[in-house]
């Protein structure tokens, strides 16, 4: 097995950060094949969304491979930050809904991969927590951008600033994890979140998805023009006609995508 290993079920990607050894902790390979397999995705068009977790029981990801690190020459520290940068810059830019299933321990790099996807479903033992600054150095792959964005300024730099660890209940109540959960039911809670969304059409749920990502980076007046055309994409689709026949059939819908 690779050290990222992905499998498609029906309509949905599941991939696996797979050193659980290391605790899943990211060296240049494992990032270089995270962005294949992102990349491969992207385009795949049956893959309607894609679940990311970690190998093991112990951690999602703690983040940089330090021993890696250590022996790195600084061009190649700064090779690394940009592919970390680049890798979970492509997650938050993907079309399908994406889902962390957080199954452990999620530090720096760690943490920051399941802030760019769209919602982060955990096991409540689950630790977490952006610490570099006890390392001297700051998160450096988007976690002072997207923490605040989630969880307010204040929050954001407290959690940076003390590179304070939290638990489960503490990120539920910051609005960090869409839902906690006891491990056990962590792989049904994440399915069954899941399936309500591919309850719903294809192509609207990409351009809610779309609206709402690009609606977030400009103003309310922009933003409401982004909305009206993705609006009006869903407006051609042949899942449009097909709900509102379904409603006056008093039926299930049956979506195409198309």
């Amino acid at each position: 097995m690779g050290i990222i290993t992905y499998e498609q079920d029906g309509s949905i990607a599941s991939i696996t950060l797979n050193r659980p050894n290391v605790l899943n902790a990211f060296n240049f390979d494992m990032l270089t094949e995270l962005q294949a397999v992102i990349e491969s995705i992207r385009i795949h068009p049956d893959i309607r969304l894609v679940i990311i977790t970690g190998a093991g029981d112990t951690a999602f990801s703690v983040g940089a491979d330090l021993k890696e690190r250590r022996t790195l020459p600084e061009p190649l520290v700064k090779r690394n930050l940009n592919k970390f940068g680049e890798v979970f810059s492509a997650v938050e830019s993907l079309p399908q809904p994406t889902i962390c299933a957080l199954n452990g321990y999620a530090f720096g790099g760690g943490l920051e991969l399941a802030l760019a996807c769209d919602f982060r479903i955990a096991a409540n033992n689950v630790i977490v927590g952006l610490t570099e600054t006890k390392l001297g150095i700051i998160p450096g792959a988007g976690g002072t951008q997207r923490l605040p964005r989630i969880v307010g300024e204040a929050k954001a730099l407290e959690l940076i600033l003390c590179a304070k660890k939290i638990d489960s209940e503490e990120a539920l109540a910051c609005g960090l994890f869409t839902k906690v959960v006891e491990p056990d039911a962590l792989a049904e809670a994440v399915a069954d979140f899941a399936n309500r969304i591919l309850l719903n059409a294809p192509i609207a749920i990409q351009q809610a998805k779309f609206a709402v990502k690009q609606g977030m980076k400009v103003d309310l007046h922009t933003g409401l023009q982004i909305e009206r055309k993705a609006y009006e994409i869903t407006l051609q689709t042949e899942d449009r006609v097909e709900a509102l026949n379904a409603f006056v059939e008093k039926r299930a819908p049956q979506f195409k995508g198309k």
